[in-house]
């Protein structure tokens, strides 16, 4: 007689999954894994460095005092009860298709974190060190290359557009855990051109053949952790060299031009205009990000700065940075859904802090870890759900609250990536890949 079968709801219904031997977290992983048979799962954190305004965005307080509530109404979405600022019309016609997580906050004990001693926090999960542009600690990006790089040789595991923010690097994990930066960067550039993606034309420099086979002849003594590091740098910049699949998956200008426009089109970059650059668009940048998972990059970690308006905050906002976050976000999650990969790659969209609940004298808000918003969506999120919320004033989590290394633990699942797995630093010391934190169940 065949053993019955249970479907997933049946097994949470009746309390069954004891009877089989399985914890709610082996059915996750299971689910994770039968996800993966389509393709590797792949995360994209679109980093909002600056810390975007909660109250002005994605958890807006229409009833507070104007001080409160700043000059933006609020409008309805797709999912009722649900509001959002009414400079995301687009994201509200699609809000069935992302979550939001509306009570996140640092550890009380971190105090009032900056920019950069969060950004380390967000990345990493520990608190920085002497220098906080200065890793101390790998970035989830780093863990992800050390579990992951040597699934698909021919394309690096951890990808930043277009260069490294603190809290990205690798650490004592080595040269082999960072990153591969593109350096173009497909904001400003008009031709996108990834320079270590092409071969040197310089008279007499080996090919990519020739570079493997001088890695191969090297020394094959005792080596140090730092050149075994090296060593695998070497040979992964190499086997990219000779990837025809990497550099197409970079090849950002075989895009159509309709969706390259659907994205955003690039404005002309003044660089005698700070307040221009200071919002860059970098929509073509969350495009290229699109075509990485796609191509089996694992992480990627997109540079959407710089959301931090202490003066001039509403009309920095509503010009710039909302029409364009607002277009840009879900013509990703369409271009994803296109793609084929959105329902195996995890999209995280969120910044190092939040703002204060109370407009300053210069029209902004300045900086807030007491609470803060994050949306997100794909590798299994179930869209239109609010995680937590945040009291009347959006000064501090009502209920539900989450801490930042939550997201990172729900990272980490949905890479497949053991939490309390060890490595050991330069000292010998081991260090796991996240002290706490566990992942958001509610959003799946």
């Amino acid at each position: 007689m065949a053993a019955p079968t249970y479907n997933r709801r049946q097994l949470l219904q009746v309390g069954m999954l004891g009877s089989v031997g399985l914890s709610l977290p082996d059915l996750l992983r299971l689910e994770a894994r039968a996800l993966n048979r389509s393709g590797p799962t792949s995360v994209v954190i679109l980093w909002m460095r600056g810390g975007p305004s909660q109250h002005d965005m994605w958890d807006p307080k229409p009833d507070a005092p104007a001080e409160i509530r700043g000059e933006f109404a609020s409008i309805a979405t797709s999912v009722p009860g649900v509001r959002l600022s009414e400079h995301l019309p687009l994201s509200a016609k699609a809000m069935h298709r992302f979550s939001l997580v509306r009570s996140l906050r640092h550890l009380p004990e971190d105090g009032n974190v900056g920019h950069s001693d969060a950004d380390q926090i967000c990345f990493t999960g520990y608190k920085s060190g002497p220098q906080p542009d200065v890793n101390t600690m790998p970035s989830c990006g780093a863990w992800a290359a050390k579990f992951l790089r040597d699934t698909d040789p021919g394309m690096p595991a951890y990808v930043m557009v277009p260069r490294m923010v603190p809290g990205t690097d690798a650490a004592w994990l080595g040269s082999a855990c960072r990153p591969f930066e593109t350096k173009s960067d497909p904001a400003r550039d008009a031709v996108f051109k990834v320079p270590n993606l092409t071969p040197s034309a310089r008279p007499g420099a080996p090919t990519p053949d020739e570079g493997r086979a001088l890695v191969n002849a090297f020394d094959q003594g005792p080596r140090s952790a730092q050149t075994e590091s090296l060593d695998r740098f070497q040979q992964q910049a190499l086997d990219l060299l000779r990837s025809d699949r990497a550099r197409k998956a970079f090849d950002l200008n075989s895009e159509s031009p309709s969706l390259r426009a659907a994205y955003g089109q690039m404005p002309e970059f003044d660089p005698k205009d700070p307040e221009r650059c200071g919002c860059p668009n970098w929509a073509q940048r969350m495009l290229l990000a699109a075509r990485l998972v796609e191509a089996g990059v694992r992480l990627v970690t997109v540079d959407l700065r710089w959301w931090d308006f202490h003066k001039k905050g509403f009309e920095s906002q509503k010009q710039g940075f909302l029409p364009r976050w607002d277009r840009a976000f879900t013509a990703f999650l369409d271009d994803l859904q296109n793609r084929g990969v959105l329902d195996r790659t995890l999209v995280v969209a969120w910044g190092e802090i939040g703002r204060t609940p109370v407009v300053n004298d210069r029209a902004g808000r300045d900086h807030w870890p007491y609470v803060m918003s994050a949306a997100f969506a794909g590798g299994g999120v179930k869209g239109g759900r609010v995680v937590g919320s945040s009291d009347a004033k959006g000064a501090h989590p009502r209920d539900n609250p989450k801490l930042v290394h939550d997201v990172l633990a729900t990272v980490y699942r949905h890479l497949g990536i053991d939490t309390a797995a060890t490595a050991l630093d330069h000292t010998g010391r081991p260090n796991m890949v996240l002290p706490h934190g566990k992942p958001i169940d509610e959003l799946f």
